[in-house]
């Protein structure tokens, strides 16, 4: 299906255009994005009609949240909810567009006058240096990675996009000393094709796997996406770019010549100057930033022209200069995007020296390998560590996470299908791929794509437990075989200060049994807290 463009530009001019306009909101949501277009239309004196196919009950939350505001015109606001109505989208001056909604073939966009989204807009006014972010995984980590470290080195940094906050919430604070962060998701970026807004000073693309191919039915459709990342860029802006291989040669349908992995590919396309990133020592003729092992730990490097490294290493006569050193946050592909976020800092003015001691400090973020609850069995004392990965939704990310410690894990996983080859986790969990550790116990979670993992378990020889139709029965049967007399035989014996990991990483969504993986994420926490 060919890419939908939108024309160049904005459909208002000036926010004080916004004034008296009427605006209909398509799609409310829970996440904040919507919510956060309702109060900036009416902030700036629009009419504002919101329209979702949720009904009230289902939104409660967010219209309380909204109808509890004195500070907004609430008769300026009216709900259409358990619908769309045709007129709500002739009549108005301007639709703004949830990304989770296909424009193609959709009536009611096609109905509209102009179409924006939060992304857009905020784009369109803010004057703000733009940090850019997209990917399949680790996006999140790296955008908070970034931001924190700005933040932490004395910047007014803001971060927004498909981490839940949008960026209209502060686009008013923002102005050309202001670094923003961005994460875009695919239909993010899609949602911007042709309208000149993005031009990011850094862009970052991590780690391409297969995502959202229920959506769009092949990889090189997704990866059309991706690629408006860097589309605006000039010369004067960092295209930062994975140089590991990958499944590019594979997965692509018509791979490009010379190009040996998606990074390459990404190379070849951007106007960007381009920077590498990689878990091993970068040729000598590549730039960008890479990891090496040390004496203590996997340290990494930033080794760039000359014009771009500092003028401590110029004074020093150094060729590279340490941005990572130890840190807080599990999992090598977490030192890959803690590396990215070295890389922006350095780039960004921040001292090696200084970038390293702050993302040393960085804890991480919710939902992403979040260690959340600590749990002493009454039976024999072993101690228990509980992490959540709930925003681990494709196979190779619960695959990761399963790596992610020095040893072997009891994971959680499983979820719906969203069309993805569940073959890389079952290949990961039988060490089929050369994995460090097989899963101590596998817990499985109901879904659809739960019954596409299950064969390949079977094919592989590994054992689980489940499928579950709740995580509060996962739990409780987690709990009895953990106080269960077997317990040392399944677990090993009890060793006192040595935790055992329990990860909750889906690998998939789980949309027909909650809200989304935020609200997945919070659910286990809970009933985690509750149980153990």
């Amino acid at each position: 299906m060919t890419p939908h463009v939108y024309p160049e530009g904005c459909a208002f001019k000036t926010l004080d255009d916004i004034r008296g306009r009427k605006i209909t909101v398509m799609g409310l949501g829970l996440n904040g994005g919507g919510e956060a277009c309702v109060r900036f239309f009416l902030r700036h004196g629009a009419y504002v009609t919101v329209t979702d196919m949720k009904t009230a009950e289902q939104l409660a939350s967010t219209i309380n949240s909204i109808g509890m505001d004195s500070s907004l015109d609430l008769s300026h606001l009216r709900y259409v909810l358990g619908e769309h109505r045709i007129e709500d989208f002739e009549n108005a001056d301007c639709v703004i567009k949830n990304p989770g909604i296909k424009i193609q073939g959709n009536k009611f966009l096609a109905a509209a006058k102009a179409i924006e989204t939060d992304i857009s807009i905020f784009l369109h006014f803010t004057k703000a240096p733009i940090i850019a972010v997209t990917g399949s995984k680790g996006k999140s980590s790296t955008v908070s990675s970034i931001s924190y470290g700005l933040n932490q080195a004395g910047f007014k940094c803001f971060l927004g996009g498909n981490i839940t906050v949008s960026p209209l919430t502060f686009l008013s604070k923002t102005d050309g000393t202001t670094p923003v962060v961005l994460e875009l998701s695919s239909w993010q970026l899609a949602d911007l094709r042709g309208r000149k807004a993005l031009k990011p000073k850094i862009a970052i693309i991590t780690k391409i796997v297969p995502d959202h191919q229920n959506w769009y039915g092949d990889m090189d459709s997704y990866v059309e996406d991706k690629k408006l990342i860097y589309a605006d860029q000039d010369e004067k802006d960092f295209t930062i770019l994975d140089f590991d291989d990958d499944d590019y040669l594979r997965d692509c349908a018509n791979p490009k010549s010379g190009c040996r992995c998606w990074g390459d590919f990404f190379a070849s396309e951007t106007k960007g100057r381009v920077l590498r990133y990689s878990k091993n020592e970068l040729p000598a003729d590549v730039a960008g930033a890479f990891q090496r092992n040390t004496q203590n730990a996997t340290a990494g490097f930033v080794r760039l022209p000359s014009d771009l490294m500092s003028s401590h290493a110029k004074s020093k006569g150094l060729k590279e200069e340490q941005v990572m050193g130890n840190l807080q946050v599990p999992g090598s592909h977490m030192k890959t995007n803690v590396l990215n976020a070295g890389l922006a800092l350095y780039l960004m003015g921040v001292a090696a020296e200084q970038a390293k001691n702050i993302l040393g400090e960085w804890k991480g973020i919710t939902h992403r390998l979040e260690k959340f609850h600590e749990w002493e069995n009454p039976v024999d004392g072993r101690e228990l560590a509980f992490f959540n990965d709930s925003c681990a939704t494709v196979p190779e990310a619960a695959a990761a996470a399963s790596q992610s410690f020095d040893k072997p894990v009891i994971l959680i996983t499983g979820g719906t299908d969203k069309g993805l080859d569940f073959i890389p986790l079952a290949k990961c969990l039988s060490r089929e791929d050369g994995s460090r550790y097989k899963p101590v116990e596998l817990y499985l979670l109901a879904g659809t794509g739960t019954d596409k993992l299950i064969p390949l378990l079977k094919e592989y020889n590994i054992k689980y437990q489940g499928p579950f139709d709740s995580l509060s029965l996962l739990l409780g049967i987690l709990k009895t075989n953990l106080i269960s007399k077997d317990a040392n035989r399944v677990y090993g014996i009890t060793i006192a200060g040595d935790k055992l990991p329990v990860v909750f990483s889906p690998g998939a969504t789980s949309f027909g049994m909650f809200a989304n993986e935020f609200d997945r994420g919070n659910k286990f926490k809970s009933l985690v807290k509750e149980i153990f």
